[in-house]
């Protein structure tokens, strides 16, 4: 009995990590058949009507035997379109209608419509990068994600249609580059801090927070521009460096997200979930782990709006990668970590109805709602927060002010003093010293509170360029602790 066997390199995502996979179509004598074995998940298992289809529409033969197609290793869970692609190629060389040779210098992936055309599917970065990690030099792929594919190094072969990928590897020609319609779009412009009135507290304290990648909360009665501030933070931000481009990216292509049109992420996200997300949408996780919020904002900023009325899970969650700067997601058949090294600002009213703070209303909340709202936020993750800033109802006179000062120039201090940081943490004074510990004894300060209270000074010191901290520079750091508006009434 005549058995025929071939096989296409690609690779499975888990997490942001990558897994080898070889995908063997074995060919036999026998009642025509097609199986898929190898822990595949539905999607994985419904290719066996696409790529049949898709083999027909590019006028290729459908082998008219009994084809088995393993996934190894059996014991990883294969989950996506993504497969399609290396399972047709795998048919196809098995049959002896393209060159065994040829597919084996290449990586795979890519789902097939059922008119044999491909489409691109999430993760072409971290798969492209794994396969130059496999010593392969080219990696087969949608046309549209060609250019994400090229960011790993790799030389991507952006293929349309499943017959373009088939006369590539018999070497009839060569599938032409992707150029999108329209060239690559402008990116769009980030909203500037000239358009906020007054709150120069505030706009001081969003400084700091960029210099020294700090964590802040804006509390105060609503109307008072607290998302306002919070959404303008990424104008003052330095721009991604190379790398940290590419860290971004490949989180956003992962969670399949990424424009086409734009395959290098190239400013800092910006996230802004509404209060009724869950845990997982907030950290990740799901049947097949995907990235949340605190991820897609890795090396950007998450806004957390209404903060006090998101759920408590959900906020306890964000404790773990405030700290660490990472998520780990455990499930039964594996772990998943996700970075997540984001600037968190936070926004919130003082009370329930939200006249608390602001002297122009009174506010009606009984003592039982006013605890019940402040249980929702624990000291833990209150003490978390590095800056803390309590904002008022800003006056007529600055309403009616001109423009405040713009993005531009505080984006050039937070640079330099980003610059100053980097190089060497400022020596601290002894009036500065003696400060610290005085606050640490007469002042509700744990110790991560006095080590964040010890870098906000440092912050604040490199800001105003200076070699060493000094007591006014830590004086101001303790004055953005918990204000007195957060506690009792």
């Amino acid at each position: 009995m005549e058995r025929v066997l071939a096989r296409t390199i690609t690779h499975a995502l888990v997490g942001l990590e990558t897994r080898r996979v070889e995908v063997e179509a074995h060919l036999e004598n026998g009642l025509p058949g097609f199986a898929i074995v190898g822990l595949a998940d539905r999607a994985c298992q419904e290719a066996k009507h696409r790529v049949r289809s898709g083999i027909a529409s590019a006028e290729l033969e459908w082998p008219l035997r009994r084809i088995t197609v393993n996934l190894a290793p059996a014991a990883l869970r294969k989950e996506g379109s993504a497969f399609d692609l290396p399972i047709a190629l795998s048919i196809l060389a098995a049959s002896g209608q393209i060159p065994r040779d040829s597919l084996a210098k290449h990586a795979a992936v890519g789902e097939l419509a059922l008119d044999g055309r491909l489409r691109p599917v999430g993760g072409v970065l971290a798969l492209a990068e794994a396969a130059l990690e496999a010593g392969l030099p080219r990696i087969l792929c949608a046309a549209r994600s060609s250019p994400e594919a090229a960011l790993a190094g790799i030389e991507p072969v952006p293929v349309r249609h499943l017959a373009d990928a088939v006369a590539y590897l018999r070497g009839e020609h060569d599938p032409e580059p992707w150029v999108p319609a329209n060239g690559r779009p402008v990116e769009p412009p980030m909203l500037d801090l000239a358009d906020l009135r007054g709150q120069e507290r505030a706009r001081r304290a969003l400084e700091i927070v960029a210099a020294g990648g700090h964590n802040l909360l804006l509390a105060g009665p609503p109307g008072t521009g607290k998302t306002m501030l919070a959404r303008r933070l990424p104008s003052i931000l330095p721009p991604l460096s190379p790398p940290e481009a590419i860290e971004v990216t490949r989180i956003y292509s992962v969670a399949g997200m990424l424009a086409a049109d734009r395959p290098l992420v190239t400013t800092r996200p910006l996230r802004s979930p509404h209060y009724s997300a869950s845990v997982a949408a907030l950290v990740g996780g799901g049947p097949g782990p995907k990235p949340g919020e605190v991820s897609l904002a890795h090396r950007g900023v998450l806004v957390l709006d209404e903060f006090a009325e998101f759920q408590r899970p959900a906020l306890e969650a964000l404790r773990q990668p405030l700290e660490d700067g990472f998520v780990s997601i455990a499930r039964v058949g594996g772990r998943a970590v996700f970075p997540a090294r984001f600037q968190l600002v936070a926004a919130m009213n003082l009370c329930p109805c939200g006249a608390r703070g602001d002297p122009a209303v009174d506010c009606k909340c009984s003592p039982q709602r006013l605890s019940a709202f402040r249980d929702k936020l624990s000291r833990a993750l209150l003490d978390r927060f590095d800056l803390v800033v309590a904002m008022p109802r800003p006056r007529a006179a600055e309403l009616a002010a001109p423009p405040g000062e713009a993005s531009d120039p505080v984006r050039h201090r937070v640079a330099t003093a980003r610059k100053r940081l980097d190089v060497a943490r400022a020596a601290w004074t002894k009036e500065a010293t003696t400060l610290l510990d005085r606050a640490v004894e007469r002042l509700p300060l744990s110790g991560r509170g006095r080590a964040r209270a010890r870098c906000v000074a440092e912050t604040i010191a490199a800001l105003a360029s200076e070699n060493a901290v000094a007591a006014e520079h830590l004086a101001e750091a303790l004055a953005y602790r918990s204000p007195t508006e957060l506690g009792a009434p």
